[in-house]
């Protein structure tokens, strides 16, 4: 189990800055307490801690201006790159500048790392003569819209919510919104007042639709990621119901929850996955969903 934090504790800072030295300044043989500038004192910092509460992702947001805010010092431990830790932190990052008035941030960034952050949403606003100096970094900018609300591939999760609300009329009628993307988990929420019943509660179909669509949704962004083709359809789905859905309905996928391989699609055979959504009312736990799915593989 991973989460996100700002480190506090005496403990939790040096760790926090150790991380930073060691990714971002050992490699070039500067000393401890390179990693560190003036801006620390009024930044907010955020770190990906595991279950021993060791660092394994982080960085730090400054303001440059009341509207601008920049992104420094991301680092993900070596060992644990690959798992969208550095995801989590930009988002945390991001929500800090939202609340504190930010209208865009901009990130510096080397050829190696641009395309990381163009999958979060940012765009190049001056690139930099990495020719001429292969350490040059270019200057990325993401200006703060509802579209951009979404982390992590915010423009195929634009397109999702198109496909669904042309092509599968009852999300449309539920209020069935896709809330967000990191690449290892997918949120999406509904509208209880286009929902409810006779009890002043969340139907159980609809919250077993909205369970359906979050798994196909997730699959369906994980297709796209793996460059494959394939529809995506419910072979059979159960959920158990623990508590009646009275406030906001929340629900969320995580690739980990995934069973199954995908694999299949590339000798042009179906592929056949398993994947859970819980389901949420508010922060409340409330109903499992578990979807037995199809990847269709395209024929030719």
């Amino acid at each position: 189990m991973y989460r996100v934090i700002t480190p506090e504790t005496e403990e939790q800072i040096e760790r926090y800055y150790y991380l930073r030295w060691r990714v971002l300044r050992e490699p070039f043989q500067r000393p401890l307490g390179s990693e560190q500038d003036e801006y620390d004192q009024v930044g907010h910092h955020r770190m990906v801690v595991n279950e021993a509460d060791e660092a394994v992702a982080v960085g730090r947001l400054h303001f440059n201006s009341p509207e601008e805010a920049q992104i420094r010092f991301m680092a993900v431990a070596p060992e644990y790159r690959g798992e969208g830790h550095g995801v989590a932190i930009i988002y945390a990052l991001e929500l800090a500048a939202r609340k504190e008035g930010a209208t865009h941030v901009v990130i510096n960034s080397r050829d190696n790392t641009i395309g990381f952050y163009k999958k979060c949403g940012y765009d190049v606003a001056e690139e930099a003569d990495t020719v001429n100096n292969p350490m040059a970094e270019h200057h990325l900018r993401k200006s703060f819209t509802e579209y951009n609300r979404i982390i992590y591939r915010p423009e195929w999760c634009t397109e999702l919510q198109k496909t669904w609300q042309e092509d599968i009329p009852i999300s449309d009628a539920m209020g069935i919104k896709i809330h967000q993307y990191t690449g290892r988990v997918f949120e999406t929420r509904a509208v209880l007042s286009r929902n409810i019943n006779v009890h002043g509660t969340m139907f159980a179909g609809s919250i077993y639709s909205l369970g359906t669509l979050t798994c196909w949704g997730l699959l369906h962004l994980q297709l796209l990621e793996r460059e494959l083709e394939g529809s995506v359809v419910l072979g059979d789905g159960n959920i158990h119901y623990h508590k009646p859905v009275t406030q906001e309905p929340r629900a969320i996928a995580r690739l980990s929850d995934v069973t199954g391989d995908f694999s299949a699609l590339k000798q042009g055979k179906n592929a056949r996955l398993t994947l859970k959504a819980q389901i949420l009312d508010e922060e409340q736990p409330v109903a499992e969903f578990t979807g037995r799915f199809v990847v269709l593989a395209k024929r030719d």
